[in-house]
């Protein structure tokens, strides 16, 4: 399709190829636009108005809340419960499940998105993002409870997430490609920029955070160790997961958050982070792994879970798996 169509546009295309299609998803994912840029414009005024700094409580993850993802959680809340494609969401920042109200019709997906991942970096105006992932009910009909939530990654209707930097980027894939929309702040709209992205074979960067490296097990230490040894490629940390990954999406690379010995059960949370980064990667022609699993593989056992990630062009994520199993006899 040409660059510079509309995300509304390409997506009602889409649309047209499965006569079958109630609109449903088309509608969701206009909502979820509209709640980017809502985000997006507070996002870029946040210095000047009092939305900057931390809430002064802790979300479900015994981190501290900071008032922009708040906002964000409250936006897409907002945004997405009166349609009639939704039964219900699930939010990094919510304890449980939120039921779409009685008042508004409901629809068959289901809603999973970390709001605004990279939030730490907010006041130091470091690119920060949402990340989503759309399920189907598992049963028409019935009440949505938390089991409903509980898929693993291969389910995934659609996965996203939108990067708030230099300019804003959506990037979704809904089994078909991985495709990415830039928004235009002068129409309000976002317009296709990155059609059919495919991440390179070869990874010219590795990305960690080495200040964990007291923690890592020898199979991350032997493994870092190796890539620095070589010198073709680069070591880059931001420290919001979206914008490495979006980064390493685009040229090529490598991101990893390993379990160590202090995050023994891993640090990403697998359905708001993982599973939708993981869709995406594989799309594009990568792949994420546990360093013992493939992460779209894994079956939830409840909505906060932590897991291990390892994530990018796919060369490279065999070799670090290598690695991490050649030493998993040494882990404790």
């Amino acid at each position: 399709m040409p660059i510079g169509m509309t995300l509304m546009k390409f997506i009602l295309e889409e649309q047209r190829k499965f006569p079958n299609a109630s609109g449903n998803f088309t509608g969701l994912i206009s909502d979820l636009a509209i709640a980017a840029k809502v985000i997006s414009r507070e996002v870029n005024k946040a210095g000047l108005i009092n939305i900057l700094g931390a809430t002064g409580y802790s979300n479900v993850q015994g981190e501290e809340v900071q008032k922009l993802d708040e906002y964000a959680n409250t936006v897409i809340v907002g945004s997405m419960e009166h349609g009639d494609y939704l039964s219900a969401m699930a939010s990094e920042e919510m304890e449980g499940i939120y039921a779409v109200p009685e008042r508004y019709p409901k629809g068959n997906y289901l809603l999973v998105f970390d709001p605004l991942d990279g939030s730490s970096n907010i006041d130091v105006n470091i690119s920060i993002g949402t990340i989503f992932s759309v399920l189907r009910k598992k049963e028409r009909g019935k009440k949505v409870t938390v089991e409903d939530f509980l898929q693993p990654g291969t389910e995934q209707v659609c996965a996203g997430y939108i990067l708030y930097g230099s300019s804003t980027i959506l990037v979704y894939t809904s089994g078909y490609g991985v495709h990415g929309f830039t928004l235009d702040p002068s129409v309000g709209e976002f317009i296709l920029s990155h059609e059919n992205i495919r991440i390179p074979d070869k990874g010219t960067i590795f990305s960690i955070n080495e200040g964990n490296s007291r923690y890592w097990y020898d199979g991350t230490k032997n493994y870092i160790k190796m890539l620095k040894s070589r010198t073709t490629i680069s070591a880059r940390y931001v420290g919001s997961l979206v914008a490495d990954f979006h980064r390493n999406l685009i040229k090529g690379g490598i991101f990893l958050y390993p379990k160590d010995r202090r995050a023994k059960n891993g640090k990403l949370r697998l359905l708001y982070e993982a599973n939708p980064l993981s869709l995406i990667v594989e799309q594009a022609g990568g792949a994420a792994t546990t360093g013992e699993k493939r992460v779209l593989k894994i079956v939830p056992k409840e909505l906060h879970q932590r897991v291990p990630l390892i994530i990018g062009n796919k060369r490279d994520v065999i070799e670090a798996e290598r690695y991490w199993q050649e030493s998993l006899t040494a882990v404790v």
